[in-house]
């Protein structure tokens, strides 16, 4: 028979990964409830399964070392995972209905797989999904009218404590030969719209001439105006459809800012608190990102 590997210890890949997050022994050991003489013991015994440093004291505090990088990025998957099968075992069943707001942007990229693994988990619940801008799904919230949303960068309200999810870049779209036309034709969402903004903005900071061709409430009306050929739009690094590409500095286009991914919640429900937790553990673990 052969001999099967050894095995990790979720509770030491915790630490590890406490401690390459954090860059201190003291504070990871606050945060399990040890001594830190005892988190240094579960480092060593981690390095001694794996047979490498995993940590090092630099400068700037502990640091990985390249093959504590490396096991970094898949302790957390696996530490996801654990937590998830333990709290589907040990929490009561989560019933009823939630109301969930999300910009068309990120619908057909990023939703599928998050619900997907959410309604596995969650068999007894049911998700109400509303598309709309940014803008209108946080003055949903505050009417009563959705649970949470996801939203877009720009789009917070004063005073709101929005969970930033994940930050990229925006990308001009469309088609080389139009990208090149001047005044350049674009197709936004109507006012508002953050990204509308940093677009203007952009534009405008270059000197480029530019004219409005078309607008739309949904950035499916946008790249659809955009696969017809007759304007450029803005989108996150988002699966584009054939016929239309990201455009850049080669199409004589400026820089565009980066934009976060948001989550806002309103009056804690314990259904809405279980698929905001999901949410958060999706992009924190990149399998949001992954299905997009």
């Amino acid at each position: 028979m052969l001999a099967l590997p050894p095995g990790l210890d979720p509770d030491l890949l915790r630490s590890f990964v406490l401690i390459a997050e954090g860059g201190s022994f003291t504070r990871a050991a606050q945060a399990v409830g040890r001594t830190q003489s005892a988190v240094s013991m579960q480092i060593r015994r981690l390095e001694e399964a794996l047979g490498q440093p995993l940590l090092l004291r630099g400068a700037r505090g502990v640091e990985p070392t390249a093959h504590g990088q490396w096991l970094l990025e898949r302790a957390r998957r696996i530490l996801a995972l654990n937590d998830e099968i333990v709290a589907s075992f040990r929490q009561p069943e989560v019933a009823g209905q939630v109301r969930l707001g999300s910009p068309d942007d990120y619908a057909l990229g990023w939703l599928p797989g998050i619900l997907s693994r959410y309604a596995a988990s969650h068999p007894a619940v049911q998700v109400e999904v509303t598309c709309a801008p940014s803008n209108e799904l946080v003055d949903r919230l505050a009417a009563g009218e959705l649970d949470l949303t996801l939203l877009s960068e720009g789009n917070e309200p004063p005073g709101g404590r929005a969970r930033w999810l994940w930050r990229g870049p925006l990308h001009w779209v469309g088609s080389e030969d139009v990208a090149r036309r001047r005044p350049l034709p674009m197709t936004l969402a109507r006012g508002g719209c953050a990204w509308r903004r940093a677009a203007i903005e952009a534009l405008e900071a270059a000197g480029m001439p530019w004219r409005m061709a078309y607008t739309s409430a949904s950035l499916s009306g946008c790249l659809a105006v955009a696969l017809a050929g007759l304007a450029v739009t803005v989108a996150m690094p988002v699966p584009l459809p054939d016929g239309v590409r990201r455009l850049g500095p080669e199409e004589g286009l400026p820089k565009l800012p980066d934009f976060a991914i948001g989550l806002l919640r309103g009056p804690g429900t314990p259904v809405a608190e279980a698929l905001a937790r999901h949410i958060e553990e999706s992009f924190r673990t990149g399998e949001a990102l992954e299905a997009a």
